[in-house]
């Protein structure tokens, strides 16, 4: 825990002092690569319009970017918003499923409604993208330059969350999306191996796509990982900004941490030959970065139980350990809890119940994955 929290991000900070991205000259207009926009939406009325807009104002080519929406059974007028939109501007397509299919398989079916026009190549480029994260009109050209490095396969933005309020947990969320990117982008200073982009935006070179296996929950690390397989490099660009606002519910979190949780761990048994592929920077990135976070809840249950066992044979010291632990992990965040019911708004406590939290999502998401993902079918958190 340790190290994954607090070692591994001083280590990379250290290293990557001093040390920036390739500055690449943005393309000519008449060479800039032609732009793919892959969203899948549900349920997206609160938002698409001022997606689709934000789309719009992109400082790229008009003639180089097509948007492919795959609606995914959509119900609350979301197709309807998509097709004022397409009426005046053709670069939009919708296609409109009549069934859910899950975030992964619309992804998967549009880029094979792409493939039946054109090859996918390195030149040809999908911008990976969430209804929900708005773009600024500088976010493509800066994500497009590094395409210049043909090493390059994808290419990860300045992921920001914005707070829908200051009295929940969104504030920690904000802290630790922060902190995330940071460490994203100190791992491709160093190795050209950031360890999975933020899934709401993030460029790809079609010719590394890889389609998502049915039922799988995170599709952005699959792709990621399959990226590494193929012998590509993935980088974040902090210049590349994109937001979206963060829901300030707990159980709206919690079902969403939990979800991931789950794909994580289907991820860790589809990549977990990687860890010996001779690769050493993604073994070690990939296990401090990702695989230690992961095991995190089973780290805070052994070490409270190993110390509740010594305790009660009579060794003091595991006892005070046992009673520092039992404080941190259950009495503060519980008195977080009720102080929040009073209005009453502590930073560290906040942070601190946010933590505990997170670990209990990835420990249900983990049960969910022994149970067996029955569907990758996805409900949107609540949007403001």
């Amino acid at each position: 825990m340790v190290h994954t929290y607090v070692l591994y991000p001083l280590l990379l900070k250290v290293l990557a002092r001093g040390k920036v991205l390739p500055v690449h000259s943005y393309y000519a207009a008449a060479d800039a690569p032609e732009v793919i926009v892959l969203m899948a939406a549900y349920n997206e009325a609160t938002v698409i319009a001022q997606k689709l807009e934000s789309l719009q104002a992109l400082d790229y080519p008009s003639d180089k970017i097509k948007i492919l929406i795959g609606s995914d059974n959509s119900t609350d007028g979301t197709n309807e918003i998509i097709r004022k939109f397409a009426a005046s501007d053709p670069r939009i397509q919708l296609h409109a499923f009549t069934e859910r299919n899950g975030k992964p398989r619309i992804i998967n079916r549009l880029v094979a409604a792409v493939q039946k026009a054109q090859p996918l190549r390195p030149d040809l480029v999908f911008l990976m993208t969430d209804a929900s994260v708005m773009l600024f009109p500088d976010t493509l050209r800066n994500l497009v330059r590094h395409l210049r490095d043909s090493k390059i396969a994808l290419v990860d933005t300045h992921f920001q969350s914005k707070p829908a309020g200051d009295a929940g947990i969104a504030v920690s969320e904000g802290q630790y999306v922060s902190g995330e990117v940071m460490l994203k982008h100190r791992e491709s200073l160093l190795w050209q191996r950031m360890i999975g982009p933020f899934g709401g935006c993030y460029l790809l070179r079609s010719s590394y796509y890889a389609p998502v296996p049915p039922k799988f929950l995170v599709d952005d690390f699959y792709i990621a990982l399959k990226v590494f397989e193929q012998g590509g490099g993935a980088i974040n660009d902090l210049d590349a900004r994109c937001y979206e606002t963060s829901s300030d519910e707990i159980s709206e979190e919690y079902r969403r941490k939990a979800r991931i949780g789950a794909g994580n761990f289907q991820n860790l048994q589809t990549f977990k030959h990687l860890l010996w592929s001779g690769d050493g920077p993604l073994a070690f990135a990939f296990t401090s970065h990702k695989i230690l976070r992961w095991k995190g809840p089973f780290f805070i249950i052994f070490a409270f139980l190993s110390s509740a066992i010594l305790a009660m044979i009579g060794n003091l010291f595991y006892l005070a350990l046992l009673l520092i632990q039992t404080g941190v992990w259950i009495i503060l965040p519980l008195l977080d809890l009720i102080l929040w019911k009073f209005n009453i708004h502590l930073k560290p406590l906040r942070n601190l119940r946010y933590f505990v939290f997170m670990n209990l999502a990835l420990l249900n998401g983990f049960f969910k994955y022994l149970n067996g993902i029955k569907t990758n079918v996805w409900q949107p958190t609540k949007r403001n």
